[in-house]
């Protein structure tokens, strides 16, 4: 285990983190920079993410349920239609409950709500690249 407590078993693989926060995409970036990931971009708001997620690719996309010009649903939709087997993990505040269903029947793989352990957010990143699921 690395010195956080997160393991770093998880084969390398690139990730695309969209939230409107700063403080938020840092926490989350060094949350997968520990566990073997490389962040290849950060969006600040949902057009962003969809475009740097058709440009580049990447293995996994931790996106904000709330996001100015998309929200998170309307962005994970259009994620989806460039790619129907992109792996994203919503990230929400607690509050948000109903638009995190809405993104897990939409087709979202799992959420992590804020505020959360790194520890727990590396599980459910692992998981994803795994094959798993909600």
């Amino acid at each position: 285990m690395g010195q956080s407590g997160i393991d770093r078993e998880t084969k390398e693989f690139t990730c695309l983190v969209a939230d409107d926060s700063e403080f938020a995409r840092r926490t989350l970036a060094r949350v997968v920079t520990t566990i073997g990931g490389n962040v290849v971009a950060e969006a600040s708001n949902g057009q962003e993410a969809v475009d740097l997620f058709k440009k580049l690719k990447p293995d996994l996309v931790l996106l904000d349920v709330t996001m100015p010009v998309l929200d998170g649903v309307d962005t994970l939709r259009r994620i989806l239609e460039v790619n129907g087997l992109a792996r994203v993990i919503m990230v929400s505040a607690v509050g948000h409950r109903e638009m995190i269903w809405k993104a897990i029947c939409i087709g979202a793989k799992h959420y992590v709500t804020k505020p959360y352990s790194p520890d727990y957010a590396g599980m459910i990143i692992r998981s994803v690249l795994n094959g798993g699921g909600v």
